[in-house]
């Protein structure tokens, strides 16, 4: 029988394979510094951490109230330290008794929403009074949202005005906006809807969106300014652009009714979709409504039937019939 020879394998050249073993090792050594390099300043970046905590905590224990209102804010969102909200709120009022006036408005911030300290709206309304006298603007606002909302004090619309347009004097824009819808209704201000437009105007190049929606809808409709459709749709994207969902709804609705734009429903749709998903209530209705009777996308009944339920959970009463 004849034999095929079995082939051989060549012999290994040590010499040949030598750079290549070179070359392997000098990359891990390489990679093996660079891990070693980022375990160092992730260790580093924790030690100092710690040691910025324990200086807070050593400055404010001396007495000094911005330290402990900077310590607070830390433990409140665990910010590089452990999270505590029980202690920040110790330390908030620390920094309240000491003059602070953010501490104050922070802690009322605690009070009114029950973080980790319990309900207290009118401890939280006299937090914010604190605050507002020493200057700072957002508790004045949020002291006018109390008396607005009658939350923790005795609804009085006309002392929210004063405390928003003391807030927006002091350029605080969320202050600005609230008090130009109180000019638009007429509530504890004499109705001066072209006053609201410079308020929303104003607020609106302070970079907050809800400004920017607010006076879209003034200039959808002609109140306080003229008519212009394009620019209410400019500013409507300009809001939604920035998160609000209001105004991504708003410009739902212009794409829906084809006012000012061409009508396109897709447009519409991801529009009340995405204000859906931020938890505006009326979006997910009118969308439900588009799929229930299935204008400008297919019908779908079970999905009009998700969205009412949506609706109503956030208290749309309408979808609460429709579900």
């Amino acid at each position: 029988m004849r034999r095929y020879p079995v082939p051989r394998r060549p012999p290994r050249n040590p010499i040949s394979s030598r750079p290549m073993l070179l070359k392997n090792t000098r990359i891990f050594t390489i990679l093996a510094g660079r891990l070693t390099l980022a375990g160092v300043l992730v260790v580093l970046s924790g030690c100092a951490a710690a040691q910025d905590a324990q200086r807070l905590r050593a400055t404010c224990e001396d007495g000094d109230a911005a330290a402990c209102n900077e310590l607070a804010l830390k433990e409140f969102r665990g910010e590089r330290v452990l999270r505590d909200r029980a202690h920040a709120a110790v330390l908030f009022q620390q920094a309240c008794d000491g003059g602070v006036a953010e501490g104050c408005r922070r802690l009322g911030r605690m009070y009114q929403l029950d973080q980790g300290v319990g309900e207290d709206l009118a401890r939280a309304a006299s937090l914010y009074t604190q605050a507002c006298a020493g200057g700072d603007a957002e508790g004045c606002t949020n002291l006018g949202l109390m008396y607005l909302e009658g939350q923790g004090v005795t609804r009085d619309m006309v002392r929210a005005a004063t405390l928003f347009e003391q807030a927006c004097d002091s350029d605080a824009m969320p202050g600005c906006t609230n008090l130009g819808t109180l000019y638009q209704g007429g509530d504890g201000v004499t109705r001066d809807i072209a006053h609201a437009a410079t308020l929303f105007q104003r607020a609106c190049d302070g970079e907050y969106a809800a400004g920017c929606s607010k006076l879209g809808v003034l200039y959808a409709t002609g109140a306080g300014v003229n008519r212009d459709a394009t620019h209410a749709i400019s500013l409507y994207q300009q809001a939604c652009d920035a998160d609000d969902m209001e105004g991504c709804f708003n410009l739902a609705d212009l794409y829906a009714a084809g006012v000012g734009v061409a009508q396109t429903f897709d447009e519409a749709t991801d529009l009340y979709q995405r204000a859906c998903n931020g938890r505006h209530a009326h979006a997910c209705f009118k969308l439900g409504d588009l799929y229930a009777t299935g204008t400008g996308v297919s019908r779908d009944l079970a999905r009009a039937g998700r969205l009412f339920r949506r609706a109503c959970n956030l208290g749309y009463q309408e979808a609460c019939r429709r579900n």
